[in-house]
């Protein structure tokens, strides 16, 4: 239903009181007054074509979130507008509704063609458009910098952390394989000795199923609580003693740790006995070297996995060679940015992962959902002072997979929990936060995955929820989405 526009009427409108008679008229020829029912006007996504202002009725204003609807205002103020109200930016950014718009109520309106009123506001206030668009591109510009800057800074605490994680697994190994090198020319030198000496073939033999014995039995060793491991010590060293071997105290502790006891060795000098042999201190001493070789090749090999799980987990956390966009396993994203955080979490955060492991893989651009758990895994050690407990978990909620992040900080106050999505925005001290983190986060699982973040907290329990849609191709197929700046 079309009605006759009247400028005095528009005139008692905020928006248009300021305008003159000419410029009252004009709005009138280019736009129409319309009666709209109850029901959607526009949906998200769609083509911005036309700009609202309701002259008398309720609107309400929704924005999508994880492919749920949530509603951003609701209100019967005269005067209020909607839609393409960014039309004079023209194809600098996306034309297309940033939210949805419902009618509550029979409700009038001036509507306004987009470049009908994109004309308008060039014309009638072209210093405006200027400012306008200095501060939107301007803003734009400034938190792209600062955000490429937060990055850096960023990858750089995380290439120092990692370069430290490196250095002592790499350094172990090469002391290992120095001690191995004098390890092995000491049993080769210990093996030249007995040969020359009163060794028969079968001691041989019984040598060398014994030097099995203690290879096998080092990968089985037990693990000693201190205590244990000093009573044994001390009880293998008064045994070596007894048996004339020299600095038997020096050789215990490499026998305990391979888990070998006094019976064992008891077992090894009734076998050489039987042998006949006079050599029985040698015999200890290249078993000695033949433990410690384990030892240290066991060491190696630790190290070695150790520095390859860390480049393995850099990998993830990076997505080097891999395509943006691909299905991945959300535990193993987790699981790589815990690796790359190490040595930020320190010995006095304690780490509880609750992962629900019948989640499924999810579509999705990796690299950036990295950076999410990144900067909410940072903020909750950083409200914990380095000290405290840090939860991560995972379950499906509906069509959507939930991860946590939460920590036993002293909470977010309620005063400023609407506003730690705010980019800019910071509770930290000056120079310890840009107030860009959030703000990146939840551009990234909002615009980019059609997902939803939110934040509850308390004292002692401060959660960020992260939902994102299992199927986000089904979430695009029903209802259309934005993934442009807001």
């Amino acid at each position: 239903m079309t009605l006759i526009c009247d400028p005095n009427e528009l005139r008692t409108l905020f928006l248009f009181e300021k305008l003159d008679d000419d410029q009252l008229a004009q709005l009138c020829d280019a736009g129409r007054i319309e009666y709209i029912d109850p029901g959607p006007v526009y949906r998200e996504g769609e083509p911005a074509t036309c700009f609202y202002v309701l002259i008398d009725g309720e609107v309400r204003l929704t924005k999508l979130s994880g492919g749920t609807e949530i509603e951003i205002n609701r209100t019967d103020h005269r005067g209020v507008y909607a839609g393409a109200w960014t039309a004079y930016l023209g194809d600098k950014v996306s034309q297309d509704y940033a939210g949805s718009m419902y009618v509550l109520r029979s409700s009038r309106f001036l509507v306004l063609d987009a470049a009908d009123f994109a004309r308008m506001v060039t014309d009638w206030f072209p210093m405006a458009v200027h400012l306008l668009e200095g501060a939107f591109f301007g803003g734009q510009k400034t938190g792209q910098r600062i955000a490429e800057r937060e990055r850096l800074l960023a990858l750089g605490s995380l290439s120092a952390g990692l370069t430290h994680e490196l250095n002592n697994p790499a350094a172990a190994a090469v002391r290992a394989t120095a001690g191995l090198r004098e390890r092995v020319a000491g049993m080769r030198h210990k093996l030249k000795m007995m040969a020359e000496g009163k060794f028969t073939p079968e001691a041989f033999v019984k040598l060398v199923e014994l030097q099995e014995q203690a290879a096998e039995q080092v990968a089985k060793a037990p693990e000693l609580s201190p205590l244990e491991a000093a009573d044994r010590e001390d009880g293998l060293a008064d045994w070596f003693d007894d048996h004339g071997i020299a600095d038997g105290w020096n050789l215990a502790p490499t026998f305990v740790q391979a888990g070998l006891d006094i019976d064992w060795l008891e077992g090894v000098h009734a076998t050489l006995e039987v042998c006949q042999t006079q050599v029985f201190e040698g015999a200890i001493r290249w078993l000695n070297y033949t433990i410690e070789t384990e030892l240290l090749m066991n060491e190696v090999a630790d190290s070695t996995a150790r520095i390859s799980t860390l480049v393995g987990a850099a990998k993830q956390y990076s997505q080097m060679d891999r395509a943006p966009y691909q299905v991945v396993d959300l535990h193993e994203l987790l699981d790589s940015t815990l690796v790359m955080l190490n040595r930020k979490l320190g010995d006095g955060v304690q780490v509880i992962k609750d992962y629900d492991r019948a989640l499924p893989p999810i579509p999705c651009f990796a690299a950036e959902l990295n950076q999410v758990w990144t900067n909410l895994i940072d903020n909750a050690v950083y409200a914990m002072g380095g000290t405290g407990t840090l939860t991560v978990r995972t379950y499906k909620e509906n069509d959507c997979a939930a991860i946590e992040i939460g920590d036993t900080g002293p909470g977010i106050a309620p005063e400023v929990r609407g506003r730690i999505f705010e980019p800019f925005f910071t509770t930290k001290p000056v120079g310890d936060g840009t107030g860009l983190g959030l703000d990146i986060s939840f551009r990234i699982v909002v615009n980019k995955h059609n997902g939803d973040i939110r934040v509850e907290s308390e004292p002692g329990n401060t959660r960020f929820i992260v939902r994102l849609p299992l199927d986000p191709q089904a979430d695009n197929d029903s209802t259309p989405s934005n993934t442009g700046d807001q």
